[in-house]
């Protein structure tokens, strides 16, 4: 028979042949790599005939499919352990994850399993890889797999819901079998250095009606390199968890009296946010843009015309409120806003526009609810209250490259002003879309000219995009490699012509504007989370919450501590001043904690030469600076 290889070479192999017949066809050095393989496109074991004139590639080590193929099988080898270690044990489903695997257990009466059990558990899953046993494909009938699994009921009574017409494919592995259809590795010694992480409960299929099971999870990767690597950055982002540092460093909190995922800015928070806020109100004025206000809440009926009653309703927060009389009432229904267009186009419609208006740039610093499931809100990153740094054009087709690109630019400056770098992916027209051919081809096209007028390169991601037009995102890398989606810059056909916008255009003639949404920050609240990680809570000094501990050495030196602080608040400063009774290294040691970039120590010495001793939060004791020196910088950081 003839297969076909990825490069579109044909080989001629006996009948009956297997992947890893391919792989020795083509050298040895690749049989012994070998890890699994794909026969047109989908995944199989190295033990999978493959059938004449299929395609065939294989996968090694370094295949990007390998490390989930490594890890799916790491979760069989700890279900494996379990059993083992806990007889009795009955198995749910155990994939790969993003970052490892998982497994869940029914555990027997009386036993249950903590990160303190993990040792034990780890050491029996090293004595199954050295015995590197192979796992082996079996297709077994329904009568089969039931009589396998007769006493494992989670795995019987799923038997019981797979259709009649399913191939039932199981997995043995020692003495350890699953129903499984792969793909894994050929053996359990391939299986590289391992980690388990935590412990959680899990419904055993998702459902809440059903029995809570132990899930574990785990990681691996095929080098101990690449698992220290992961731990540490694990490690690292614990420690620089915004919700932890948000707190130690009184930016905002919880409360759940107030409700799930709705932030309350403490006064440091408040500055930051006021700070991030006035930096870019600045420079959007200089670009063009005219700042809005709108209503947090609006008639129905705006919704019902932007569609957002019909498409977005259960994400919403609507309720009723009387506006007749306690005699005659008459109920009017409202909705809290989930996003601030609406409000830009009412605010566009009020008046006439030429296409000497255009393009007209609306921004709003703009807060929105959304109605989160409570499981996925998480701090500042998730929340159903936030606030976007939201803006809307409205152009001319013919305007949508130069307006995309100057929105690139603006990107570009955020970015780089706080170290980030960035990847763009423009996202294409979905299988329910509004609009033409045409002007959905214009529209991408537009977004791919405008990056690579910015020299942007980009991902396409077919079929992503919104019903009513093409988008770009951004997605941030941060100080420990994890990627953030922030900024994004939305075509909008459909929301001008559901509230009849229209623009004269110089023949005379009314047309529909297009409107492109985009917001940098995108949400603040997340924004300012990632900035918190980013930065482990050490903001720069431009929007420190507080720029400068004034730290006098003695009372006798709290009247002139006070004199130098209210110099540097002369000029923009944030200052407070740490006059405790407490001992200097108490005082210098709380300023560290709270990551104040600078604190500055007053004493006799430095009061009689008008000067300063400085330390940096970073790089401790900078020495004596001319006060004036110390002035300039401070002035220099405000905004």
């Amino acid at each position: 028979m003839k297969i076909v290889l990825p490069d579109g070479s044909k080989k001629t192999l006996e009948a009956g042949a297997t992947v890893a017949d391919v792989a020795a066809s083509i050298g040895a050095g690749l049989a012994r790599a070998a890890l699994g393989g794909k026969i047109n496109g989908a995944f199989a074991d190295l033990d999978t005939p493959v059938a004449d004139g299929a395609t065939v590639e294989i996968i090694t080590a370094k295949s990007p499919e390998a490390l989930g193929i490594m890890r799916h099988s790491a979760a069989h080898v700890m279900a494996e352990a379990v059993q083992e270690l806990y007889p009795g044990t009955q198995i749910g489903f155990g994939p790969q994850t993003e970052d490892g695997f998982f497994y869940d257990f029914a555990l027997p009466e009386g036993v249950s399993i903590s990160p303190d059990d993990f040792a034990a558990i780890e050491e029996k899953m090293a004595e199954i890889v050295k015995r590197d046993e192979p796992f082996v494909r079996e297709v077994v009938s329904r009568d089969g797999a039931k009589a396998i699994f007769a006493d494992q009921r989670l795995k019987a009574e799923h038997i019981d819901d797979l259709p009649a017409d399913e191939e039932i494919v199981i997995r043995r592995h020692g003495n350890f079998v699953d129903l499984c259809s792969g793909p894994h590795m050929p053996s359990a010694g391939k299986i590289g250095p391992f980690k388990l992480m935590k412990t959680a409960g899990a419904y055993w299929k998702g459902d809440s009606d059903n029995e809570m099971l132990t899930r574990i999870y785990g990681t691996a990767f095929f080098n101990k390199k690449d698992l220290e690597e992961y731990l540490h950055n694990l490690a690292e982002a614990e420690k620089r968890d915004h919700r932890k540092l948000g707190r130690e460093l009184g930016i905002y909190m919880m409360e759940p009296m107030a409700g799930v995922g709705l932030p309350l800015y403490l006064p440091k928070g408040a500055r930051v946010i006021r700070t991030l806020q006035e930096w870019l109100r600045r420079d959007l004025y200089e670009r063009g843009y005219e700042e809005v206000i709108t209503p947090h809440i609006y008639n129905a009926d705006v919704w019902k015309t932007s569609g957002h009653y019909g498409f977005y309703h259960e994400n919403m927060y609507f309720f009723q409120i009387n506006e007749g009389t306690d005699e005659e009432p008459r109920y009017s229904e409202y909705g809290v806003k989930p996003m601030n267009c609406p409000g830009h186009v009412i605010i566009y419609k009020n008046e006439l526009h030429s296409y000497r208006d255009l393009p007209l740039r609306l921004f709003e610093f703009g807060t929105v609810y959304r109605h989160e499931m409570s499981g996925v809100v998480h701090g500042l990153l998730r929340a159903r209250g936030f606030t976007q740094d939201d803006a809307h054009i409205f152009c001319t087709k013919d305007q949508v490259v130069d307006e995309v690109v100057a929105i690139l630019e603006l990107v570009d400056h955020i970015m780089d002003t706080f170290g980030f770098t960035y990847e763009a992916e423009i996202s294409t027209r979905p299988d329910k879309s509004i609009g033409t051919d045409e002007m959905w081809d214009h529209a991408t096209e537009s977004l791919k000219q405008a990056c690579a007028r910015r020299g942007l390169a980009y991902e396409i991601n077919e079929g992503d995009g919104a019903f009513y037009g093409p988008k770009i995102d951004i997605k941030v890398k941060d100080a420990i490699g994890r990627t953030w989606q922030c900024s994004t810059v939305q075509i909008d056909f459909n929301m001008p012509m559901r509230f009849g916008l229209t623009y004269r255009t110089e023949d005379n003639t009314e047309e529909t504007p297009w409107m492109l949404h985009r917001a940098i920050f995108g949400s603040i609240e997340r924004f300012l989370g990632i900035l918190i990680e980013h930065y482990a809570g050490a903001l720069p000094l431009w929007l420190a919450p507080v720029q400068v501990a004034v730290i006098p050495i003695a009372d006798r030196h709290k009247e002139a501590a006070a004199e130098f602080a209210g110099e540097l608040k002369s000029v923009g400063g944030r200052v407070e001043i740490m006059d405790a009774n407490e001992p200097m290294k108490v005082k210098i040691a709380k300023a560290q904690s709270q990551k104040i970039p600078y604190m500055v120590v007053l004493g006799d010495k430095e009061i009689e030469e008008r000067v300063v001793s400085v330390r940096d939060r970073a790089e401790g004791d900078l020495g004596q600076w001319d006060r004036q020196k110390f002035i300039d910088v401070i002035r220099d950081a405000a905004i």
